[in-house]
């Protein structure tokens, strides 16, 4: 199922928001001027590679070495991958950063990306495949609007042979359908060879959870209280 929408308005413009999509954009237009054997090299560079600090004795304290858990964030395996997680950045994003404002929100996202990588790392010790994107820090925001907007109606796209049905889901029932199947995918992949490409479901079940438990330390109280009972009725009852 595709995300359309969601119903939510906004009070304030997402600068962060619209920022981080454009800094993503931006490096994947950067990414396309290089050959794919000098792209591979940067990933290995740039990209987060479990091996590289789950099969040492001690983990040096340079920061410098933790740079590829920021810097794969903005990096992007081809046009789907980019244009999925900055779609799902576009319609979810937003109002939590309506709840978190811009820099409290910048700080959270990146905490739920570093999050994100760990647990990738954790259950993937051995892999020496660099693992890039948006994901993880994208579910971490996905979380924290399930949490904060349960009954958020998304708009979403159910295509059944070639004809496109429109379904209004509470954001709760189509947030926590995407979340088990990260899940069940994750379960599935502990079952495959550990240096096989592919999606990396845990950073996302990670980076999810991170959402959750998190969300709640940069959320600004007067904001909180912006979102009153009208808004909940808008949300639940309202117009698409």
């Amino acid at each position: 199922m595709i995300p359309i929408r969601d119903c939510l308005p906004r009070r304030y413009t997402p600068y962060m928001t619209w920022l981080i999509i454009s800094l993503n954009c931006f490096v994947f237009l950067f990414e396309l001027m290089f050959s794919k054997e000098d792209l591979d090299y940067l990933f290995h560079i740039f990209g987060v590679i479990p091996a590289r600090y789950m099969l040492i004795d001690t983990l040096p304290i340079d920061p410098l070495y933790y740079l590829p858990f920021l810097t794969s964030m903005f990096l992007h395996g081809g046009w789907f991958h980019l244009i999925s997680n900055m779609w799902i950045m576009w319609i979810f994003a937003d109002n939590v950063e309506d709840k978190m404002g811009s820099f409290r929100f910048l700080i959270f996202y990146l905490l739920c990306g570093f999050g994100a990588g760990w647990i990738h790392c954790l259950t993937n010790p051995a892999s020496t495949i660099p693992t890039v994107g948006a994901s993880g820090a994208i579910s971490g925001v996905l979380g924290a609007y399930m949490i904060m907007f349960p009954y958020a109606k998304v708009i979403t796209l159910f295509p059944i042979l070639f004809f496109p049905f429109f379904f209004a889901l509470p954001a709760i029932f189509y947030i926590l359908m995407w979340f088990f199947i990260q899940l069940f995918s994750g379960l599935g992949s502990l079952l495959s060879p550990t240096d096989v490409g592919g999606v990396a479901w845990w950073a996302h079940v990670g980076g999810f959870i991170f959402g959750i438990v998190l969300h709640r330390l940069f959320v600004i109280k007067k904001r909180l209280h912006m979102y009153d009972d009208h808004f909940d009725y808008y949300c639940a009852w309202g117009r698409w």
